[in-house]
């Protein structure tokens, strides 16, 4: 009996042993991690600085829209939000980790004791890499080593293996995975990317060491692999890497499946299909310190891999206005009842700002006394006019587009700004929805509609027909000849001439890729197929899928094209 309850004992404790030791396998074969990027610290100043005087709130919203005062508060939230998360292994951070860090060292010196002090409390490893703002080869620059010295226990301190003279490095992040941090910066170059083909190719090779070492890469760095941008590559080309699209088919055929970039401040998942079935995902994630203040939270096993958006939704507003004074009440009870709402109002002013910035002929770079100098001046005065002036009510632009026969749709925005803001902001947080007949679209596209009417007609009063408006002016006529004419034309023809449906056309398929998401991977939060799932039949359907989706477009476009034409020959027959 005693020899049957010791053998039953000795079965029972190996069966125990067992079932942990599968638990065990179990939990390490759950991987979950934080990834935030563009941290854009800036040391908080003692009084807020005016920007823009024209606002009544938000006046101090910088070009940038960027949180900086509130940014050290905001990545302690974080922080502690990682911390508080006992599933969460480790943190990414894809560069930009300071604001002025070329220069200002103290940045770096706060935000490396920010990340010390979570580590030492933790336990939990972070890791990063460099982005343009972190370092630079200027003689006064903080320099790669600098960099590298300052951030040691974040990933070099680990490190399997380094390239000289860049901030690049290889870690394991645990059993299954390993990082694959690499350099993607231009040492002399304020934003562009220096993704040299020895970086590709160190890349490519740590990649195929990881899968001989028995790891699944993951790979790291602050410019971005594929556009999250319509034609990325032209329009915000010092945002992306170089031969992008040749580069990703030699990741994704040397087995990286995950990549993690920030720079272009935007959330944004998009993915690519090498021609030999190779899936590669490029999460760009937007910057922490600034609207939405999110970062995402990845599940990762070899199955799948899930992930989702997760918010800074409060700070210390009580610390932070007591180290910087002239905040507006309004703008600190926005702060503490809402900080996404404040967070969103400042992107919203900080835009505004740039953009009119811009706009401005000394920006511009057209002196007075220059060619073309009246004319560029029309334009941009219009449409700033335009964008400025309420939509609705009396004298607004609705009841000024009426005059053009431009009818602007009801809605609850005050102005065209307050539209575009909102756009821009769209694109920022990611899983834009808007479509091209929605209000916002609408109201935004026929503004512009208005404004190229009514400046045409501007236009001609300033040159060609400016005579003989004095002479009409003379004889009691108010109303200059050309803006009659203009407002006559477009009684015969319409809202929108051919010639500007014909544009509306091209331009459709460009503005509809900003606006919406149709790659089929949601920016913020969806389930992707983890790095086990492989093989040829796999393959061939990644390739027929990637080609129905290719397809899908092109049709898209066409259709959208013949939609708008068939528009503006409707406006002629009628």
């Amino acid at each position: 009996m005693k020899r049957f309850i010791s053998l039953l004992l000795s079965v029972t404790l190996i069966f125990t042993c067992v079932a942990v030791g599968f638990s065990a396998l179990a939990e390490d074969a759950t991987t979950k991690f934080a990834v935030a990027s563009d941290l854009h610290y800036v040391v908080p100043e003692e009084e807020l600085e005016v920007f823009n005087d024209q606002e009544p709130v938000f006046w101090f919203a910088n070009r940038r829209a960027q949180l900086e005062n509130e940014s050290g508060f905001i990545i302690d939230e974080f922080l502690r939000q990682c911390a508080e998360d006992d599933d969460c292994e480790f943190v990414l951070i894809p560069g930009d980790l300071v604001n002025d860090g070329r220069t200002v060292v103290q940045q770096h010196i706060d935000v490396a004791a920010k990340l010390r002090k979570f580590e030492a409390e933790t336990g939990k490893q972070i890791y990063v890499i460099n982005g343009n703002h972190d370092n630079g080869a200027g003689e006064n620059d903080f320099k790669y080593d600098d960099f590298i010295e300052n951030y040691y226990e974040f990933g070099y301190k680990e490190a399997l293996e380094t390239v000289e003279g860049t901030c690049s490095y290889t870690a394991d992040l645990n059993n299954e995975y390993r990082l694959i941090a690499v350099d993607s910066c231009d040492p002399t170059k304020s934003t562009e990317d220096g993704m040299t083909s020895d970086k590709v190719k160190w890349v490519v090779a740590q990649a195929e060491k990881a899968y001989a070492d028995g790891k699944y890469p993951i790979l790291m760095m602050h410019h971005n692999l594929l556009d999250h941008l319509p034609v990325q590559r032209i329009l915000s080309r010092n945002f992306i890497i170089r031969n992008h699209l040749a580069t990703a088919d030699k990741f994704a055929n040397a087995g990286i499946r995950l990549v993690f970039t920030g720079h272009e401040h935007c959330s944004d998942a998009a993915v690519h299909t090498s021609a030999l079935g190779n899936k590669i995902y490029d999460f760009a994630t937007t910057s922490l310190t600034m609207a939405p203040t999110s970062y995402r939270m990845f599940t990762v096993t070899e199955d799948e891999i899930k992930y989702e958006e997760k918010s800074i939704e409060s700070i210390d507003v009580d610390a932070l206005t007591s180290i910087v004074s002239g905040y507006p009440q309004e703008a600190v009870d926005m702060m503490k009842s809402d900080f996404s709402a404040y967070a969103k109002a400042f992107l919203k002013a900080g835009i505004q700002y740039r953009l009119a910035k811009g706009m401005r002929m000394e920006e511009i770079g057209i002196s007075e006394g220059e060619p073309f100098y009246n004319l560029v001046y029309t334009a941009v005065t219009g449409f700033t006019d335009v964008l400025e002036k309420p939509l609705y009510g009396e004298g607004g632009i609705q009841e000024m587009a009426v005059e053009y026969n431009i009818e602007i749709p009801d809605s609850d925005y005050y102005n065209c700004w307050d539209v575009a803001t909102e756009l821009v902001g769209a694109h920022y947080a990611g899983s834009e929805n808007y479509d091209l007949e929605g209000t916002e679209v609408t109201i935004f596209l026929r503004a512009v509609a208005l404004v190229l009417r009514s400046d045409l007609a501007a236009i001609a009063d300033n040159t060609l027909l400016s005579a003989a408006n004095m002479l009409l002016e003379k004889f009691g006529i108010e109303d200059g000849v050309a803006d009659s004419v203009t407002k006559l034309a477009t009684t015969v023809l319409g809202g929108v001439s051919t010639v500007e449906y014909f544009l509306l056309a091209l331009v459709s398929p460009l503005l509809l890729e900003f606006i919406a998401d149709d790659d089929g991977v949601d920016d913020n939060n969806g389930t992707l197929p983890g790095y086990a799932i492989t093989g040829s039949d796999v393959a061939m359907d990644n390739i027929s899928e990637n080609f129905k989706n290719f397809f899908e477009t092109v049709i898209m476009y066409i259709k959208y094209i013949i939609k708008i034409i068939a528009r503006a020959f409707e406006s002629l027959l009628l």
